[in-house]
């Protein structure tokens, strides 16, 4: 017979399943720091998500992380240095968690790195005024190919050009939720445009970046939140950049203040069969994690009840009926 453990913390097993199950219907997810994209509820939704027929890897190589070595375009090396293989593709249910949290419906998300079209397609399905901007045109006219998946009467819009530019003909235009996902240096390089901040060197990268965060940030009303979700990058001698400090940092400078810190726990993939060689060859650990950052402009006691006044019209389950 087992004996009892005296020291145990108490636990209320049905209250304790009752809170959670409540926490689930009101906010899709457990609104933790720690998000856990491998759990079998957030893949469930995964899958509804995509099953609408969202195809954000369409206008994009199939091996940005991947860049050949020297004359010979066969021999290739890994520009991720221990990420997952493969085109970064962003999660749908990510998306639905930042916008429903830190934005109302009606609202006007601004998103100045807009890559693929999941952004754009789920904030439209969440009834938000999206607007992206990406520099490269065929990413842009992939994403318009979609736009009738989202809902007609809040149909996303995707802009070309370089955001630095485009952010300063917007005339009048108001965001109550800033949300992207920026290149992470030159973890996956886009494209040769000199205006390409992933084809920078790194201090053009910074200066770049600082001013695309500023830019959006002043579009953004006061006592509203911004949503950045990112990971770090290593150098060529292996030794990590800062880029998660220097983010921080350029939201401070654009009159933001860092709120929150989550990370996300990502599919491992292929992590078990890459972390012998990495860290037996340098003592690197496998990222299978990327922040979640949000920051807040003005009174954040002010911006959450702008958040919650829209939280009784999102019904979770209206979209897959």
């Amino acid at each position: 017979m087992t004996e009892p453990d005296y020291f145990a913390e108490p636990t209320l097993f049905g209250a304790d399943e009752d809170y959670i199950a409540d926490l689930f219907d009101r906010f899709i997810m457990p609104p933790y720091s720690v998000l856990d994209r491998k759990q079998g509820t957030w893949m469930r939704r995964k899958k509804q998500w995509l099953a609408l027929g969202i195809q954000s890897e369409l206008g994009r190589d199939s091996n940005l992380i991947w860049a050949p070595v020297g004359d010979n375009p066969s021999d290739m090396v890994q520009r991720m240095r221990g990420v997952v293989e493969g085109t970064s593709v962003f999660d749908p249910v990510l998306v639905e968690c930042a916008v429903r949290w830190y934005s109302a419906p009606e609202g006007t998300v601004l998103d100045p790195f807009a890559g693929g079209s999941v952004r754009g397609i789920v904030s439209s399905l969440l009834k938000r005024n999206y607007l992206g901007i990406d520099l490269r045109t065929e990413q842009v006219e992939a994403n318009k190919s979609q736009t009738s998946l989202g809902d007609k009467d809040y149909p996303p819009r995707w802009l070309a050009g370089d955001s630095g530019k485009v952010l300063d003909t917007l005339g009048e235009t108001e965001a109550d939720l800033v949300f992207s996902c920026p290149p992470y240096f030159d973890l996956e390089v886009y494209s040769d445009d000199p205006g390409d901040i992933s084809a920078m060197d790194w201090d053009d990268f910074c200066s770049a970046y600082y001013s695309i965060i500023r830019k959006s940030c002043d579009r953004l009303k006061d006592d509203r939140f911004a949503v950045w979700v990112i990971g770090e990058v290593r150098d060529k001698n292996g030794f990590i950049r800062g880029l998660i400090p220097e983010t921080i940092e350029a939201f401070k400078a654009a009159g933001l203040n860092y709120y929150n810190n989550g990370i996300t726990l990502d599919p491992q993939a292929t992590a078990a069969l890459r972390a012998n060689r990495f860290f037996s060859s340098g003592r690197k650990l496998v990222t299978v994690h990327q922040h979640f950052m949000v920051f807040v402009k003005g009174d954040p006691k002010i911006a959450t009840k702008y958040c919650n006044a829209g939280e009784e019209d999102n019904d979770r389950n209206e979209l897959f009926e």
